[in-house]
């Protein structure tokens, strides 16, 4: 069976570190998992991004198809995109069946600090819609990455996903 994972928060939570630590995590455990990086899908999908709302709206919804679509091939996925809007995350919950949406909370001075694309630099200013009701909330400052993964695989094996 497979089960998706949406890892999201502001941009420079520590989603990516987080997904990396969890794809090896779960290969310690012979868990092999498809990696939607937005930052990676974007080049493909929208090499020229406008960030308007048309174009978020195109992308968040091809990358939920693309999740979809592993996921009935039994392919287990991790979405490591901040999805800005909740409807965006909302559209791959309604269609696979073991979802999971991880919120990677860290504070905003945190983030702006960290600031790996440089996006609060530019002074792009995206209103975000953290989850209202997320499976599992890990603290992007506290902590490592390590451990945040960890605490995504307890909560996975606890749901009998792994």
């Amino acid at each position: 069976m497979s089960f998706a994972v949406w890892l999201t928060g502001l941009p420079g939570s520590g989603k990516s570190a987080i997904a990396r630590e969890l794809v090896r995590l779960l290969h310690e455990r012979g868990v092999e998992v498809s990696v939607l990086e937005s930052d990676v899908m974007r080049t493909q999908l929208t090499p020229f991004p406008r960030y308007d709302e048309q174009d978020r709206e195109f992308f968040y919804s091809t990358l939920a198809t693309f999740g979809i679509l592993l996921a009935e091939k039994s392919r287990p996925v991790i979405f490591d995109a901040t999805a800005n809007r909740r409807a965006y995350r909302e559209a791959a919950r309604k269609r696979i069946a073991r979802f999971a949406e991880v919120f990677v909370d860290t504070p905003l001075e945190v983030c702006v600090a960290r600031d790996p694309k440089g996006l609060y630099r530019q002074g792009m200013k995206i209103p975000y819609e953290p989850p209202l009701a997320p499976e599992l909330v890990v603290r992007g400052a506290q902590g490592t990455p390590a451990q945040a993964a960890a605490q995504v695989v307890d909560f996975l094996e606890r749901r009998h996903w792994v």
